[in-house]
């Protein structure tokens, strides 16, 4: 796997937040002398539409979607896991969560994080942490 896809909801504001800190990340090998790219495309956008026409794009605004270079597409904790995997840092931790035992957790993690999302957008916070230039200095 050379080059992931990820379709994010560039209407919300903590999707747009996942997506900076993964373009953020430096990238893993890929195995085969280089690293794995990954790129960031607005899930339902025209574009998105284009590129993958067999796609339900009204699901990938719900949940986030990974494409593979070589046409796999991973969904929820899933997509999440391949995401972490894509990083040098975070690559040992992908593997841990992607085994059958820790695939719970994964999937707890991935719903704590759905229903944060929903929350802030049902009371109107959907731009929810981009005013946040991630140099916040909270004291108390």
């Amino acid at each position: 796997m050379r080059e992931l896809t990820v379709l994010y909801d560039a209407q919300c504001g903590l999707c747009r937040r996942f997506k900076y800190w993964l373009a953020a990340q430096a990238p893993a090998p890929d195995g085969q002398g280089g690293v794995v790219r990954t790129r960031f495309v607005a899930a339902g956008s025209a574009e998105a539409r284009a590129l993958y026409p067999e796609l339900d794009h009204a699901a990938t605004l719900r949940e986030v979607t990974v494409i593979a270079d070589d046409g796999s597409v991973y969904v929820g904790d899933r997509a999440w896991i391949v995401c972490l995997w894509t990083t040098y840092e975070h690559r040992r931790t992908a593997i841990r969560l992607a085994t059958p035992a820790m695939r719970p957790v994964a999937r707890a993690m991935v719903q704590a994080v759905a229903g944060v999302r929903r929350l802030t957008v049902e009371r109107g916070g959907g731009d929810y942490a981009d005013g946040c230039d991630g140099q916040c200095d909270h004291q108390g």
